[in-house]
């Protein structure tokens, strides 16, 4: 529903309206008899402007009719524009243009006639208070129309700039969750494949030393040690990310620290065979890293669930496409595991993969690499030329 509460603008409006006819009507110096009815005329034309704000056009129709009324009875001269002026602005204000432009037209073109029928001379009439009347009629309007699309104007800046801040909000909460996501891939993929590492070869220094074979436990308990170093190296760099830290820092995990990850696998009884074939070190570091964590997370899976004793990681770069293997000879997929129930692990190497614009292939190994039943995970990284 439109707005039907008098604002400041129309009490004032509705003020100087009512001062204009009033004051016209008294400087005509008339009996009470014609002054009271211009004044009553002068009171209506306020109280319309005043209360005619949600009626655009019935304010336009009411005040019209009550000029013609007013100059049919006689009134003292007021003129057209001084009693018609604040509903032909507050009809513009409002988007009423068209209404405006004919009942201030109408009224020119009616008043124009009558005046030359009653003898008023014509060039007075038709050469300077018709040019003035239009002058102003069309002042006001074009006023109204102004104020409006100022209005709106501002309105639709404000709406983009309340767009633009939840904009920034929302990206600022999809950076956040970016970086959250990041960083407990970091955590898992560190510290599952630490703790596994540390719970095979704890249980292989505890089987040593329930023989009486101190040299196996202090190989366990050495590489326990290591896996430990190694975890709270790569924590630390994580911790100074999130601090802003902007001192030295680890270096990122690359394939070429490959070798150092399986011989730490090795140490747990597992036998890890590794083939690279390509240009490896030309590739950039994030690639690099998320090969590593890709064979970190799978190797942490074979140990924990694969009951393997074999595992062969494949990298190879051709065709602009780095293709990554890791087979294992274990039992495969547990009976009861479903498509698209994947772990923490398995879905954080999706999502380092899918960030490359690469995919992630995970099932039954096909027989004759790593021997028949076991478990796969195949990764295709695009490459440019150059990287290729």
């Amino acid at each position: 529903m439109p707005a039907t509460q008098p604002t400041r603008t129309d009490a004032l409006l509705a003020a100087a309206t009512f001062c204009l006819v009033a004051a016209a009507a008294a400087t005509a110096h008339e009996t009470p008899a014609r002054a009271v009815p211009a004044y009553c005329f002068a009171l209506g034309f306020a109280v319309v402007i005043l209360f005619g704000r949600g009626w655009p056009v019935p304010a336009l129709l009411a005040t019209a009719a009550g000029i013609l009324a007013y100059y049919t009875l006689d009134l003292p001269p007021v003129g057209l524009a001084a009693p018609i002026a604040a509903v032909l602005y507050s009809a513009s204000e409002r988007g009423r243009l068209v209404p405006a432009a004919i009942v201030g037209g109408g009224l020119l073109a009616v008043s124009i006639p009558v005046r030359l029928v009653e003898g008023d001379d014509p060039a007075v009439v038709v050469g300077f208070e018709l040019g003035s009347e239009a002058a102003l009629m069309v002042a006001v309007i074009a006023l109204g129309d102004a104020v409006r699309n100022r209005r709106a104007l501002r309105t639709e800046l404000t709406r983009q700039a309340a767009a633009a801040d939840e904009e920034r909000l929302r990206e600022a909460a999809r950076q956040v969750e970016a970086e959250r996501l990041r960083i407990a891939r970091e955590v898992h993929d560190t510290l599952g494949h630490t703790m596994s590492v540390i719970t095979l070869q704890s249980a292989v220094a505890e089987e040593a030393l329930a023989d009486g074979r101190s040299e196996p436990a202090r190989a366990a308990l050495a590489a326990i040690h290591s896996a430990g170093g190694s975890a709270m190296a790569e924590l630390r760099a994580t911790l100074r990310t999130l601090r802003r830290d902007t001192g030295t820092r680890e270096p990122t995990p690359g394939i070429d620290r490959l070798p150092a990850l399986l011989d730490g696998v090795r140490r747990s009884g597992l036998t890890v065979d590794l083939s690279v074939t390509g240009d490896v070190d030309a590739l950039p570091a994030v690639v690099g890293a998320t090969v590593y964590r890709v064979v970190q997370e799978a190797l942490t899976n074979v140990l924990r669930h694969a009951l393997a004793t074999r595992v062969t990681v494949t990298i190879s770069l051709a065709a602009g496409q780095l293709s990554l293997d890791v087979v294992d000879d274990g039992r495969g997929m547990p009976p009861n595991s479903q498509p698209g129930k994947e772990g923490q692990g398995l879905r954080g190497m999706t999502e380092r993969v899918a960030l490359l614009g690469g995919t992630v292939e995970t099932g039954r190994a096909d027989s004759g690499s790593a021997g028949p039943g076991g478990f796969r995970v195949r990764v295709r990284l695009p490459l440019s030329r150059g990287e290729a």
